[in-house]
């Protein structure tokens, strides 16, 4: 039972990650990279700020922008090195991601796999299509449900405290999986209003937020960088299930 558990989560959770790891380099990290450009000040978003400031505030703007390019021939030689290094670890940053996927869902595997050894415990047949319902309902656990109210965080956005969103996260994630197994596998019509208030109870309570919006990098890239991420994870989640699901039936066999 172990040999066949990590068999099918290693099988399914290195091919997951390797395509996830390409439609990451495919949609995803562009966006990344142009957020900490915003991040560290290389490229600066000032739409929508000019209908909004008087005269004074556009002089003072003016004399900033001014600065900025004083700042930049005094921060050139620095810049060089900086390009330099850049150039030299796309291909570092590229293989550490890649890496970084491949063990990111062999990890989830691992966790997939044992909700099928459980399943199977109390009568349950999974199979791939069955794996791969269960990869979807992975995918809103730990992906969608959270996104709800804590949206993937592109570099240079800013948040509430990290301590408060991962006890929120964890608290989602465990009530989105316990609400979806008291739909799937409930015997009694009560399971599925008790199931609805546990899916529920998370964000009737509500996400740590700030108590306002603010951030470097322009809402629209932001956007676009959070549905890309959950467009990749609902991808890679159910290859991931089906994979496991076809691999766990036919070592059963």
């Amino acid at each position: 039972m172990i040999q066949r558990m990590v068999t099918s989560a290693m099988f399914a959770g290195v091919a997951a990650g390797l395509l996830a790891a390409l439609l990451h380099f495919a949609f995803v990290q562009k966006y990344i990279l142009l957020g900490e450009e915003y991040e560290t000040g290389t490229a600066v978003h000032f739409a929508g700020v000019a209908g909004a400031i008087d005269g004074a505030e556009s002089e003072t703007h003016t004399h900033d922008l001014t600065t900025k390019e004083h700042d930049h021939d005094a921060e050139s030689a620095q810049g060089s090195v900086n390009a330099d290094e850049d150039e030299t670890n796309p291909l570092k940053r590229n293989a550490l991601t890649v890496v970084f996927f491949a063990l990111l869902y062999s990890a989830y595997g691992l966790v997939l796999v044992a909700g099928f050894a459980l399943a199977q415990h109390f009568g349950q047949r999974v199979t791939a299509r069955e794996g791969l319902l269960w990869g979807i309902a992975g995918f809103a656990c730990l992906h969608l449900a959270p996104a709800l109210g804590l949206a993937p965080e592109l570099p240079g956005t800013a948040a509430a405290d990290l301590t408060d969103r991962q006890l929120w996260w964890a608290a989602t994630a465990i009530c989105t999986a316990a609400g979806l197994a008291m739909i799937g596998y409930g015997r009694r019509p009560l399971w599925v209003p008790l199931a609805v208030a546990v899916l529920a109870l998370p964000h009737l309570i509500g996400a740590p937020e700030l108590e306002g919006f603010s951030g470097v990098a322009p809402p629209e890239v932001a956007s676009a960088f959070a549905a890309r991420t959950l467009a990749v994870g609902l991808a890679a989640w159910g290859v991931m299930g089906w994979l496991a699901g076809w691999y766990w039936n036919r070592a059963q066999a």
